[in-house]
């Protein structure tokens, strides 16, 4: 959508567009940026084309602001610190209205448990049975620099369950699928089904047992992304 906007807008152009990462269906992004090359002259007027640009954008997607950046300047490769958050609730069926946005588990989960668990995340590991698709030479010791659960302070409607619940979790990149098999996970440990010394194991040892469960997409979104 932002190319076929920009297209629209900048009809005599030629540019491309570089993201700062990737997220997958249905997850939402609150804050997240994207780099602009322009092929000959640069944007005279900031203020007029970002009017222009939210004007013709859809409904859900707003642009916030804009900066300028040298030719050396590479919005992947440049040092960043994302935050990602997951929304979920349990123990009760949520009012429909809520899918989009809160993961929803209907059994009790022993929350504490989970609290703790989190705690384990933090650190560097290796976190080949968190991803999909896991290829050869994918990067699978990865730093998380804070993981913890509390109550969502994040979004707020009327048909939200009385109380709901936000996993947060910073670092600077992640695999696919990372962030959702690691909520998979803790909702497993609040089920029960794993224990503390699983998510321990799974840490440390290569070959320790695949995880399946992924969490659904409607809970995740990318709550900041700030460059160092």
């Amino acid at each position: 959508m932002l190319v076929k906007t920009l297209k629209y807008i900048l009809p005599e152009k030629k540019f491309k567009i570089l993201g700062a990462g990737r997220t997958d269906a249905k997850v939402s992004a609150l804050n997240t940026a994207f780099e602009l090359f322009l092929d000959d002259e640069p944007i005279t007027s900031p203020t007029d084309f970002l009017e222009e640009f939210n004007a013709n954008l859809p409904p859900d997607i707003r642009v916030t602001s804009m900066d300028t950046v040298d030719e050396n300047f590479n919005i992947i490769k440049e040092s960043k610190c994302k935050e990602y958050v997951y929304l979920f609730s349990y123990g009760q069926k949520n009012h429909p209205f809520a899918a989009p946005f809160l993961a929803n588990i209907i059994e009790e989960l022993d929350l504490e448990l989970m609290k703790k668990g989190a705690a384990l995340f933090v650190g560097t590991h290796n976190f080949s049975s968190y991803t999909a698709r896991l290829q050869p030479n994918t990067k699978v010791n990865r730093t998380v620099d804070s993981c913890e659960i509390k109550r969502n302070e994040i979004l707020q409607a009327n048909f939200f369950p009385e109380y709901s619940y936000a996993l947060h979790i910073k670092g600077a990149g992640f695999m696919r699928y990372q962030i959702r098999m690691i909520m998979g996970a803790l909702i497993q440990l609040g089920k029960g089904i794993l224990t503390l010394e699983d998510i321990i194991i799974s840490l440390e040892e290569v070959d320790s047992p695949t995880l399946t469960f992924v969490a659904p997409g409607s809970g995740l979104l990318l709550n900041s992304l700030e460059f160092n």
